[in-house]
């Protein structure tokens, strides 16, 4: 029994399309808060639903607009993978004391499987198949999971094995967002090292510094930052390609690394080095995922175009420049990307560097933003803040509670690991956990929704699915020096989430107890003839076939019902975007005599949860809201008091957990744009 511990939740009119597996159509409080749209907020990252239509129209109005998302592209989408030369060869040749040798065998063998990595995981696997399976043009592995949820919504075990596999996917981005910051930043500044070694008690702080300024700045919006993206990413990979070019010219012997030959070669000779060391070349396909997620931001033709004309090219020089350097001189392993600049140069290419990955670090901390809210949408998070930073841009959004806490987790990890290469050691797990998730949802949807041939399944499986596995074991081997902080930090994440649905599902059983039958509180209020008074009065509910908790107690309280009452619920759909003509439904429920209307509003999880916006389209469209004005509505919440009583509902510590959660959720008037000066916030009680 916990006493004392009290907390309230708004009554949010929030259900899902889909059936949530245990009640097979559990009403979902899924809100956030003020923005409309999902994925950037202050970072900048245009609008996905706005920039998938001016995908769409790129084709009918030329190339112009598809060079323009090109561009686009290569300054959100190739952030993360773009900066990998940074750190993921100088993590592979100083592993567990330098067992992987700067040898001819080995170098050629590395290089080789970097190459033919990134071309089966990032070409392949998501430029080739992955982009295929789109949510409405939305990218990403929880757009991934709703696209599934809607093909299985009628079979509970599906849905619930895609829904789990979407909850370990997004737990382990967290993982990557909280690390990819510290990782990128720090390998950056670690350049300095290269100009004078004194300079190295000055990477903690500085790293510090830039990333105290980077989420610092979120809240106000980064427009001018974000349309200098496109410029400073496209310097940076045709200074990397530019890079490698003069020792591949001077070792041209490299080149054959290009063949599989040296990759196999190197497996068959030295299967164990070989094995070890493909816990650290995962480091070069890291935001392989981004392509996939920024496929609503910008389209497929623009991502793969930017990917094969100029992201390939770049990686493959430079990645070939560092092996032909290392071969040339092994003593350049302690830093081969900074290495291979003449000296004039390091420094230029510090900031560049440090440019680079700040704008990486912002791809991924938009990318946190868009999951918690698209998780919110599901039922998985409660309602949070979210502030809209741009009035013409619905993408771009900022989350205060998401931007602190990964602001801290990301602190906490710079002051522990103190080093790029120690952080690596923690990454790749995250990034293999992710892909294997991502492969595993992509071949259910591709069986259970697409039906494709088991063969064409079974070979995708074996040659994609085999090499990420194999990753994924590779990176198990690092549990101890490192591993463990992505599965901690999704292990935590997966107890908030299931948490939060188990406490939200016994929540809404005991609230639906206490709000009754809407059809028989309409016939108490006809039977008692309870007075009616001028006015518009709007609550949120969740459903039409209960009444509101804030109805009940206006009557209770005031002893009045208004002359016109609307019943508002939002109805979740798994898809991006709801066009504005098809949200609004006005259903009959036969007491449009008693001057009581519901209707539904139809949202994807990159909408607004605006409830005046809704109101006004609905009075637009509804010949039987026409006389009424959205100017003259008031608005009606109720707020609930949670508690723990001796019933043993849920075990004492998810109660508290939930509790907490539920207490610090974002209010009704916040999520739904509520005004202030028109809302009537009333309370509740409920044990839990």
């Amino acid at each position: 029994m916990i006493s004392g511990m009290t907390s309230s939740q708004g009554e949010g009119p929030t259900q899902s399309d889909a059936p949530i597996p245990t009640p097979a159509t559990q009403p979902m409080d899924a809100p956030e808060s003020t923005p409309e749209s999902a994925s950037a907020p202050v970072p900048k990252r245009p609008n996905r639903v706005a920039l998938a239509a001016d995908a769409d129209r790129a084709a009918a109005h030329g190339n112009g607009k598809t060079i323009a998302l090109t561009f686009g592209s290569i300054g959100v989408a190739f952030g993360d993978i773009g900066t990998s030369p940074l750190y993921a060869l100088q993590t592979v040749f100083s592993m567990d004391h330098n067992i992987v040798e700067p040898n001819p065998v080995d170098v050629m063998g590395v290089i080789s499987l970097v190459l033919w990595s990134i071309t089966a995981i990032v070409t392949f696997k998501y430029l080739v198949f992955m982009l295929r399976a789109n949510n409405d043009g939305e990218g990403g592995i929880l757009a991934l999971t709703a696209l599934l949820r809607k093909g299985v919504a009628n079979r509970p075990k599906l849905y619930g094995i895609a829904l789990g596999l979407g909850m370990v996917g997004g737990a382990l981005f967290y993982g990557d967002s909280v690390i990819t910051p510290a990782i990128s930043v720090m390998s950056a500044v670690e350049g300095l090292t290269v100009i004078n070694h004194s300079f190295g008690q000055w990477v903690l702080p500085v790293s510090v510094a830039i990333i105290t300024a980077l989420f610092t700045i979120q809240r106000w919006g980064t427009n001018t930052i974000g349309r200098a993206f496109g410029p400073l990413m496209t310097v940076w990979f045709l200074t990397i390609g530019a890079l490698g070019v003069p020792w591949i010219s001077r070792f041209p012997d490299i080149l054959a690394a290009i063949s599989p030959h040296y990759a196999l070669t190197f497996i068959v000779q030295r299967p164990a080095i070989a094995f070890i060391s493909m816990g650290a070349i995962v480091l070069t396909i890291t935001g392989a995922e981004a392509l996939y997620a920024d496929m609503g931001h910008f389209g497929k033709r623009p991502i793969r175009l930017g990917w094969f004309v100029l992201v390939f090219p770049a990686l493959a020089l430079n990645y070939l420049g560092q092996g032909a350097m290392i071969l040339h001189d092994p003593t350049t392993i302690d830093n081969p990307f900074f290495r291979m600049a003449p000296d004039w140069f390091t420094l230029p290419l510090v900031i560049l560097a440090t440019l680079a990955t700040v704008i990486a670090s912002q791809a991924v901390i938009s990318g946190a933003y868009s999951v918690t809210r698209t998780a919110s949408r599901m039922g998985l998070f409660p309602r949070l803040t979210v502030k809209h930073t741009s009035k013409e841009e619905g993408g771009q959004i900022y989350m205060p509670a998401t931007n602190w806490i990964l602001y801290v987790g990301v602190l906490v990890l710079i002051a522990t690991f103190r080093h790029s290469s120690n952080l690596a050691e923690a990454y790749g797990l995250a990034v293999t956990g992710t892909l294997v998730l991502g492969t595993i949802l992509f071949l259910c949807q591709a069986n259970w929704n697409w039906h494709t041939p088991k063969w064409k399944i079974f070979l995708f499986g074996f040659f994609i699915g085999g090499l990420e596995l194999v990753f994924l074991a590779a990176c198990l081997l690092k549990i101890p020096a490192g591993g463990w902080l992505p599965l901690v930090i999704a292990a935590i994440v997966i107890t908030i989430m299931t948490t939060w649905r188990a406490g939200k599902r016994e929540f809404d059983r005991l609230h639906y107890a206490q709000e009754g039958s809407l059809s028989d509180f309409i016939e108490e209020i006809r039977d008692e003839q309870i007075p009616r008074v001028p006015g518009l009065a709007v609550f949120p509910h969740r459903n039409s076939d209960t009444t509101p908790l804030a109805l009940r107690h206006n009557v209770d309280f005031n002893g009045v019902v208004h002359q016109h009452v609307v019943l508002v619920t939002m109805i979740y759909v798994d898809a991006p975007h709801v066009r504005h003509v098809d949200r609004i439904r006005v259903n009959d429920l036969g007491y449009a005599d008693d001057g009581i209307v519901h209707f539904t509003c139809r949202v994807g999880f990159t909408d607004s949860q605006d409830i005046p916006k809704a109101l006004r389209l609905a009075i637009g469209q509804a010949p039987e809201l026409s006389s009424l004005s959205e100017e003259d509505a008031y608005y009606f919440l109720s707020v609930t008091t949670l508690n723990h009583p001796r019933v043993r509902t849920l075990a004492t510590w998810r109660k508290q957990l939930y509790v907490w959660l539920a207490h610090n959720s974002s209010s009704g008037v916040q999520v739904f744009h509520l005004p202030t000066d028109r809302t009537i916030v009333m309370g509740s009680h409920v044990e839990l």
